[in-house]
Parts: C-alpha cells; sequence; structure tokens
C-alpha cells in the first residue's frame, strides 16, 4: 500500500475506504473520481485494515466498501474511532452496523419490519403460526447468512432452527422478520441521500428485485447479486425516509450519505426495511448527476473542516 500523503499545495486528499477484497474499489464507486479531480481534490482507494496507511495523511476518509468488517465489527469500530476525518462519523458506525437500531427507529415512530431478536445461548421456536419469514445476523450486509424459511414446511422449520442455532454458536445474535410478500412485485426502494449546503438532500431512488429465494446456502463472495433498475421516488416513501433520517441520533445533517431502503407492508404503506449509514452501494451510475452530487457533497465536508 502506497500512501498519499498531503500536499504542500494544500490540495485535499480524499481516502474512499474499501477493503482487501476490492482494492480498487466498485466500479460504481469509481464513477466519483473523476468529478472530485474537476473539483480539485484527489481521490484514492484504501484498504480500511492495511496497518500501513497513515489516516492522518487525508483530509477526509469516505467509507465506501470495507464489506469483510462483519466478522469482526468489534475491530471495526475501534478503527473507525481512530480515524482523525471519517464520513460517516465513527459513533454512526457504531450504532449502525448492529441492526438492533430498528429497535429505537420503531420507537420513535418510524414504521419498521416487525422484529424479534434471538440473543446466542437462547432456545428459539419458529412462531406457530404458519408464514415465511427471513432469519439474518443483526450484523450483516450483502445477504449473507440470510435466508428465508416458509414455517408451514417441516423441513423448512428445522432449517430455520439450524440457522438460528448456527449463528448464536458464532456468538451472533438473529434477526427474525417475517417475509413482506410484496417484495415479490413491487421490489424494494432504495432512496439515496447525500449532503448540500442546507444538509442531507434526496439524490435518486433504485429498485432491487426479490432476492431471497429460500433457506440460506451461503453466498459467494462479499455479496449477493442484485437486480438494480432506477425508480422515482413516491411521496409517500419520501415521508417515510425524512422522518427515518429525522430519527438518527446527533441528526442528519452531519451525515455525508444515506440509504434508506424501504418495502410495502401489508397495507401497501412503505416500511424501514434498513437505514445504510456506514457503507451502502448508493448506485451512482443510475441516475444522471448522481457521482458529481456526491463529489459536492464530499466537498461539502471538506469545507466544513477547514
Amino acid at each position: 500500500m502506497t500512501n498519499h500523503h498531503q500536499s504542500t499545495r494544500g490540495e485535499p486528499r480524499v481516502a474512499l475506504v474499501t477493503c482487501a477484497a476490492l482494492p480498487d474499489l466498485e466500479d460504481d464507486d469509481r464513477l466519483v473520481v473523476a468529478p472530485l479531480a474537476a473539483r480539485g481534490v484527489s481521490a484514492y482507494p484504501v484498504v480500511w485494515d492495511d496497518p500501513a496507511v497513515d489516516w492522518a495523511a487525508y483530509d477526509l476518509a469516505v467509507l465506501r466498501s470495507p464489506w469483510d468488517y462483519m466478522p469482526r465489527r468489534d475491530e471495526f469500530v475501534a478503527w473507525a474511532a481512530a480515524v482523525p476525518a471519517l464520513a460517516n462519523p465513527a459513533e454512526i458506525v457504531a450504532w449502525n452496523t448492529d441492526k438492533r437500531y430498528l429497535d429505537e427507529l420503531s420507537a420513535a415512530g418510524v414504521p419498521t419490519v416487525p422484529t424479534a431478536w434471538v440473543t446466542p445461548g437462547e432456545e428459539w421456536e419458529p412462531p406457530g403460526e404458519h408464514g415465511e419469514y427471513v432469519l439474518k445476523p443483526s450484523v450483516s450486509a450483502g445477504s449473507q447468512d440470510t435466508g428465508r424459511y416458509d414455517l408451514a414446511d417441516p423441513g423448512h422449520r428445522d432449517l430455520a432452527r439450524e440457522h438460528v442455532r448456527r449463528l448464536g454458536a458464532a456468538g451472533r445474535v438473529t434477526m427474525v422478520q417475517p417475509y413482506l410478500s410484496a417484495v415479490d412485485t413491487a421490489g424494494e426502494t432504495a432512496l439515496l441521500f447525500v449532503a448540500g449546503p442546507g444538509g442531507l438532500t434526496y439524490s435518486h431512488a433504485i429498485r432491487k428485485g426479490a432476492m431471497l429465494s429460500g433457506p440460506d446456502l451461503g453466498v459467494d463472495g462479499l455479496y449477493k447479486p442484485e437486480a438494480i433498475t432506477a425508480r422515482t421516488a413516491t411521496a409517500e416513501q419520501l415521508a417515510v425516509a425524512e422522518k427515518t433520517l429525522a430519527a438518527v441520533p446527533g441528526g442528519p445533517d452531519r451525515l455525508l450519505y444515506a440509504r434508506v431502503d424501504l418495502i410495502p407492508g401489508a397495507d401497501g404503506s412503505p416500511v424501514l426495511v434498513e437505514l445504510e449509514l456506514t457503507e451502502p452501494s448508493l448506485f451512482l451510475a443510475y441516475a444522471d448527476g448522481a457521482p458529481e452530487r456526491l463529489a459536492d457533497a464530499i466537498l461539502t465536508h471538506l469545507t466544513s473542516r477547514t
């Protein structure tokens, strides 16, 4: 790893934080590099756990694709706290990397997918009522260790028990959620927000196709491939997203970016699946001007630090 030290000319330098499996970033994340250069900012991919990196050599470190931290979240959270200038901030990383934040958002009045939690060592029996349920760890990304189970099927009930036991044996908390079948037709909507002079501002939205077809059989690579298309957010979706962001600890104005993932609930109204503030894909390729808006957001953060 080559360190990219601050220029004596004072040109801002930004680290785009990634992992060793993606040392040159994802294609989508690289789209911001040229707009940043056009704004006089040099951006470099930097691996988060590379011990040779001098993080003080960068004016800002922007979390992008450090997607291998899930099995060692404590190490990642400690690393984030030691980076001098991190976006999003380290305390947001600590809060947002465990999906138990959903309980806080629900308590704040945000419509969320009903979620139960199974802690390591706790005995768990699948719900008695039939229906489909999703199981996944509270610290996860990319649909890793995630499965969909039809509890009317005795085989699926056994597989669900084994899934929870497996996660618990690894010291991981399991999330249990009803499967929202509207995702099969409507898909999932991700609303993307980036920082602006007046605070966090809506940028664009995308549609994700349904991804969970059955029990957890493992994922090859860092994440399960997604079917993505551009989408126009509705006023109702925007209202839920803004209510969600307003409930973020410390407020949304210090965030560089946010992604709010929504699925239609039983009555068709949008409910929150996840609030992604740590390392979300931003789908810059799916909206005209999105890379430039992110570049402007980074510039806004750099300016606020001077």
